[in-house]
């Protein structure tokens, strides 16, 4: 669908700025814009329906690799999941305009920042031998078990 032609100011203005620097967008741009949100954002949930398994096959077969080489097909997913997270560029369209005073700063904040408080607290716990350190271990020794059952087969 094309949209209608612009008429000469708008064009001028469309994504443009004004002479007192404030950006302009018009109903066309805005139009399109929500439109390709939406087509990305339906591309990503597909995207993320096919990682979930894939990630998850990933995983196991990665669990058991040799040392050295653990993890290396899951890193290869998430590799390919981060380009193409770059490639659909979700929110690449918010760049029309200068960023609103509440989500200005916020680049280095990320869910990876409450991961890793997280983890910093469960590491800490497992270092005075807590809980964490019993279940640790008791997950090593069922994948250690498992892990020499599967070499011993012929």
């Amino acid at each position: 669908m094309t949209p209608p032609p612009f008429d000469r100011a708008e064009e001028a203005r469309a994504g443009g700025e004004t002479a007192s620097g404030e950006n302009r967008i018009d109903r066309w741009t805005l139009f399109r814009d929500v439109a390709v949100l939406q087509g990305k954002l339906i591309l990503d949930n597909v995207k993320d329906l096919v990682l979930v398994p894939i990630s998850i096959g990933a995983a196991a077969i990665s669990l058991f690799n040799r040392d050295g080489d653990t993890g290396r097909q899951f890193y290869h997913v998430l590799h390919a999941a981060r380009r193409m997270e770059d490639w659909l560029d979700k929110y690449g369209d918010a760049d029309r305009i200068p960023a609103p005073h509440f989500a200005q700063g916020q680049e280095g904040e990320s869910i990876d920042t409450l991961i890793d408080r997280v983890e910093d607290l469960v590491k800490r716990q497992y270092e005075r031998g807590g809980v964490t350190a019993n279940a640790k271990d008791a997950i090593d020794r069922a994948l250690d078990a498992l892990q020499e059952k599967l070499a011993r087969r012929p």
